[in-house]
């Protein structure tokens, strides 16, 4: 989503006359478009000041701008280190705020902007924006609100015109793909956009980054497998291994009815690749919780995994848990998990 979202940016301002620098310390404007999922990238942000302040002695005229998920806490804290703090829902107006000459466009929300893509492989398409499940160690639907879903019209407009432009993989994103509801017609979900999309002429691949297991239906098994453009890949957040961590994670589902999912994948289909992300560290995961975790990863054998250390995140749920794993035991549990996996390779 933060690389769907710079290529929308950099179009933005290609529209109003900025060319993109080979080196920071030719350009007159940095955007910086930042994550809130993790404390590290937060730090690495704040971690940018000295760089601007030494750039701006040498360029009076450089201007900074910060964007992305940016918690309601932090913004404040921001402020002295950029001259400008933008939602980037609030794309479309960029131009004013940043106060130059915009011709007046027809553009008026977001996903009407037309994206500066980086290659002519993947594509990156927003079907949603936003989240409605308030996962306790999650910022998103603090930073970017509660689901918002784009018209099933609007993006099969763009697959094919980027089906047309040649591009071989088209990503469907959204913070949870399958709660998508076309806001035109509220009886095509996710299951049926796939179908509509599978069926625009053409030769590329379809996928899809990031589905919730909770909801993950038998209608939806049943049309991967039979749409021939499908990718074969799926990313599956299964976050812990512990049915006691996944309640305390507002998950909404037990490692049981996980494990009975991806058992009707792949007798679906067989040869899918499947991936998965796991937090690691949680406030009050024990050590037997954890191996619960380790177990289930070789049990289920993904062929990747993505595991994160857990990062306290201001204004979640879990932020009001004390944070009593340490930090050399998080690293060391990343690692075991991150062995593990090294094993399936």
């Amino acid at each position: 989503m933060n690389k769907s979202d710079s290529e929308r940016i950099t179009s933005v301002l290609d529209n109003i006359g900025y060319k993109p620098s080979k080196r920071e310390g030719e350009a007159d404007l940095i955007v910086v478009n930042m994550c809130s999922v993790r404390q590290s990238a937060v730090d690495r942000v704040f971690g940018l000041f000295p760089k601007f302040e030494k750039l701006k002695t040498k360029n009076s005229k450089l201007k900074t701008i910060l964007t992305g998920c940016i918690l309601k806490e932090d913004k404040k804290k921001f402020t002295r280190g950029f001259d400008l703090i933008l939602d980037i829902k609030d794309l479309p107006k960029w131009p004013d705020f940043i106060k130059i000459i915009f011709p007046k466009t027809e553009i008026n929300n977001y996903f009407k902007i037309a994206p500066k893509y980086k290659n002519n492989i993947s594509v990156f398409i927003p079907i949603s924006n936003g989240c409605n499940n308030f996962c306790t160690y999650c910022v998103v639907p603090f930073t970017r609100g509660q689901l918002t879903c784009r018209s099933h019209d609007e993006i099969l407009k763009e697959v094919k015109n980027m089906v047309k432009k040649g591009f071989s993989e088209i990503w469907l994103l959204g913070q949870n793909v399958n709660d998508y509801r076309s806001p035109s017609n509220a009886k095509i979900n996710f299951a049926k956009l796939l179908r509509i999309i599978n069926d625009v002429p053409g030769k590329f691949k379809i996928l899809f980054i990031s589905p919730h297991p909770k909801n993950f239906s038998p209608e939806l098994i049943v049309t991967l497998a039979d749409c021939d453009k499908f990718g074969e890949y799926l990313n599956l957040p299964l976050q812990s291994g512990d049915n006691e961590v996944l309640k305390r994670m507002n998950r909404n589902y037990t490692t049981k009815e996980y494990k009975n999912l991806v058992k009707k994948i792949r007798e679906k289909i067989p040869q899918i690749k499947l991936s998965t992300d796991v937090i690691v560290g949680f406030p009050g995961e024990t050590e037997k919780q954890f191996q619960n975790t380790a177990q289930l990863l070789k049990e289920i054998k993904f062929d990747n995994a993505y595991i994160a250390k857990y990062s306290p995140r201001q204004g979640t749920a879990a932020y009001q848990i004390k944070d009593n794993v340490p930090l050399s035991e998080k690293k060391r549990r990343e690692k075991t998990l991150r062995e593990i996996m090294k094993q399936r390779g």
